[in-house]
């Protein structure tokens, strides 16, 4: 399905989103529509777990389109991101060719002939077939519109960030034994970060720019009850509300909307009627993943008042 079939309105993509299960706030449909109708990408901010990868899944589940992920990282560098020459492919061939090129330099009488003469088939080891894509080149390629989730793009180097200036403003490459590629079909892209970093004016100014927060009690509610439909929604509340508490406190990385969702769907499978504190003591480890936020948050649930209605 393409994406003009279904993002005619920034209420269509409210609801290609939600029955994609991601609930999205009035700004966030806005920015995926505009992103959709002046061509640019989307740079999405925010804390790690609140929805941002998300996004660019549910994004290509609304639209049917493929989803390209570029997992970015320190060191990342053009030939990880855009293409690789199969060198092993291309001995191999060269090896399975070997009479064919004897009779083709059979005929020369120096070094410097033969040499010659290799060059004029060079194309041929360096063609389409040797060349191995990685997700950009994918990207650029792809007769669909694909979605080009370009991930955490502030933990890759600064150089990294500046090459994809170009391939963000033309959707092209250069690859010198091929020439020039030009996108088939422009890409729908979006670049995620967690915001350890500063990026550059230039990037930001070549994309539409989304802070993502940490969703009210009300959103996140909606959330779990759409995606684990079958807690109780006075269960869902109660849990949303703890999760929020908990992400008051001083800890080294709070609950996501991930692990709000899998400590829900927790409950949903010890069948718990309530948080009580002993639920809560079991279970604390699918919010929390390091030994001191789980103590302080364990000493946090035994100092507040619970019950079947409020926590």
């Amino acid at each position: 399905m393409k994406i003009e079939q279904i993002f005619d309105s920034v209420g269509d993509v409210k609801s290609a989103l939600r029955e994609a299960m991601y609930i999205a706030d009035e700004d966030v449909a806005t920015v995926v529509y505009l992103s959709h109708e002046l061509g640019k990408p989307i740079l999405v901010e925010g804390p790690a777990g609140v929805g941002k990868t998300e996004l660019a899944k549910a994004i290509s589940i609304a639209t049917g389109s493929k989803l390209i992920r570029l997992q970015c990282y320190e060191g990342l560098d053009e030939t990880k991101a855009l293409y690789e020459w199969e060198y092993a492919k291309q001995l191999l061939y060269t090896q399975l060719l070997r009479d064919k090129l004897q009779a083709v330099l059979s005929d020369t009488r120096s070094l410097s002939d033969a040499a010659d003469r290799l060059a004029e088939e060079e194309d041929v080891f360096f063609s389409q077939r040797f060349l191995l894509p990685r997700p950009l080149l994918q990207a650029i390629q792809a007769p669909d519109t694909t979605i080009l989730l370009i991930d955490e793009i502030d933990r890759a180097d600064a150089e990294f960030e500046a090459f994809l200036l170009e391939v963000l403003s033309d959707f092209q490459i250069s690859i010198p034994e091929l020439g020039t590629i030009t996108a088939i079909q422009q890409p729908f892209v979006v670049l995620t970060s967690n915001n350890t970093r500063e990026l550059s004016e230039a990037l930001k100014r070549r994309c539409l720019y989304q802070y993502l927060d940490y969703p009210t009690i009300e959103r996140e509610t909606a959330i779990i009850r759409l995606r684990v439909p079958d807690l109780r929604p006075e269960l869902a509340q109660q849990t949303v509300e703890l999760v929020h508490s908990l992400r008051n406190l001083d800890l080294r990385k709070s609950p996501s909307i991930s692990e709000t969702i899998d400590w829900a769907n927790t409950l949903v499978t010890l069948n718990s009627q309530a948080l009580d504190r002993k639920t809560i003591a079991e279970t604390m480890g699918v919010l929390l993943k390091h030994e001191n936020d789980l103590n302080k948050a364990k000493s946090w649930a035994q100092s507040v008042s619970l019950s079947t209605d409020q926590v």
